[in-house]
């Protein structure tokens, strides 16, 4: 797929690639097709320049835009590992991570890199936290300088280096792990392929007509199909109206992302995908409701992306406990231990975890079943609640409790101080939904509960963390805790 799309790009095609978003929602090109072909090409000269070569790893940490892509198509080129570096991760997690994946150099974009500077304050309010980079790996600015970056990696003129014919590894995502012992999930060009190949079959890109969606995985796939890309809006209110002016074919948008674009009325247009973090059969229906002529929801994992998919009407029409997040995508195989939780493999899973040897099974930590072709989620093995002498999986019983007023609901356990755990439901009402309703039509759901019925439900704002803004649960039960 990313062969298809760099056998594709021409300097001379002065098409729309990458798209973005004035705040009035007037549609602006960041950058042509003809644009990213001379900036792949220079970038991938001038990292061939410095004398990287196949196998070798290069550290990125550059927003996301044409800059950013064009550097993880010239790597491809080449056939160089790329280690993704978060820069919201913190210096203490970062320096562990640039010592387990040893780039031989790192390319940062000038705000990734002030927090060493004269505008670490800046830098902070950005949510930007990178160490001094050079101490470990020699670092180049990708894009403007500011003063203090490291020296610029400008696109070198002629030719582009031969491109690499073979597989590899492509891409290192660090996950998890402590600063001792980070945990990285390593895909093969083969297997980052694969994905995108999955992608492109689940979301059907026309050339010509926009996608709108900021991902890699979205990126690369729709602009092999000829389909331009535009970058979502990060104020909900300028996405709505960038949505409403760009009518996007294809829409992918975070859970968090969407709801926030729902409430500031965004009216959606073709088919509306959301994954990331857990999707509810509610929110897929109210996409439905504002205009999306499909709503879909995909469970994907850092190691296998994407793995299952599905429709709003089947997800709403499905009355079983636990959350169906879909059928098996073509090529995807799952399984189930003996102790119930989830395994998948197939052409898109990841090939390890950087330092360990290759896994013939992805283990998800999502208890699941097998329905068919179809996928059922449990919850996550880690969020088991004891209470007495049952284990209690929320996952089983969360989606029940997303009834109409109820934006996000999780099930957490609180210490009960003897050993044993409370069952708190937290319950983030929807915009508008007044208490009493809320708590009234959560009652039928609860009484569905049997012995697994929360000892008490709290309505508050579900905390989120991470980058895909994902349910807080240990925040969260630090909250009913306190409740």
């Amino acid at each position: 797929m990313l062969g298809e799309l760099l056998a594709g790009l021409r300097d001379d095609d002065d098409r729309p690639a990458v798209l973005g978003a004035r705040r009035t929602g007037r549609t602006v090109v960041r950058a042509t097709r003809g644009d990213l072909s001379r900036l792949t090409g220079g970038y991938a000269a001038a990292l061939h320049a410095r004398g990287l070569a196949a196998g070798d790893t290069v550290g990125i940490a550059v927003r996301p835009g044409p800059r950013s892509l064009a550097v993880l198509l010239a790597a491809y080129h080449l056939g160089l590992r790329v280690a993704v570096l978060d820069p919201t991760a913190g210096p203490d997690v970062l320096l562990s991570r640039l010592r387990l994946a040893e780039p031989r150099l790192v390319l940062a974009d000038a705000a990734a890199q002030a927090v060493a500077g004269w505008a670490a304050p800046l830098a902070r309010r950005a949510r930007l936290a990178l160490p001094e980079l050079a101490a470990l790996a020699p670092t180049v600015t990708v894009g403007r300088r500011l003063p203090g970056s490291a020296p610029g990696l400008a696109p070198a003129g002629g030719a582009a280096p031969p491109a690499f014919d073979g597989d590899g590894d492509a891409v290192v995502v660090f996950t998890s792990g402590t600063t001792s012992r980070p945990r990285a999930v390593v895909h093969t060009r083969a297997s980052v392929s694969a994905g995108m190949r999955a992608v492109r079959d689940l979301v059907r890109p026309l050339p010509g007509r926009a996608v709108l969606g900021g991902t890699f995985f979205v990126l690369v796939p729709s602009l092999a199909s000829g389909a331009p890309v535009a970058l979502p809006a990060r104020r909900p209110a300028v996405l709505a109206r960038q949505a409403a002016r760009l009518a996007p074919q294809a829409t992918y948008l975070t859970p968090p992302q969407l709801r926030a674009a729902l409430a500031a009325g965004i009216r959606c247009t073709g088919r509306v995908y959301s994954g990331s973090a857990p999707v509810s059969a509610g929110l897929l229906a109210a996409a439905r409701r504002a205009g999306a002529e499909q709503a879909w929801g995909v469970y994907a994992l850092t190691e296998v992306f994407p793995a299952a998919a599905v429709e709003s009407a089947a997800k709403a029409a499905f009355a079983g406990p636990g959350d169906l997040v879909g059928e098996l995508l073509p090529g995807v195989r799952a399984r189930v231990d003996e102790d119930g939780q989830l395994l998948l493999a197939g052409a898109n899973a990841a090939d390890r975890y950087l330092g360990e040897q290759p896994r013939p099974w992805v283990a998800t930590g999502d208890i699941g079943r097998l329905d068919g072709g179809r996928v059922v989620l449990g919850g996550r093995c880690k969020d088991m609640i004891l209470r007495g002498a049952e284990n209690i999986y929320p996952g089983l019983y969360e989606p029940a409790l997303h009834v109409p007023g109820v934006e996000l609901a999780v099930i957490v356990g609180v210490p009960a101080g003897d050993g044993d755990e409370r069952v708190v439901a937290v319950v983030q009402p929807a915009a508008g939904a007044a208490p009493e309703q809320v708590r009234a039509a959560l009652r039928e759901p609860l009484a569905r509960m049997g012995a697994a019925r929360p000892d008490a439900v709290l309505l508050a704002t579900v905390p989120l963390a991470g980058r895909s803004r994902k349910p807080d649960r240990a925040a969260a039960a630090r909250l009913a805790a306190g409740a």
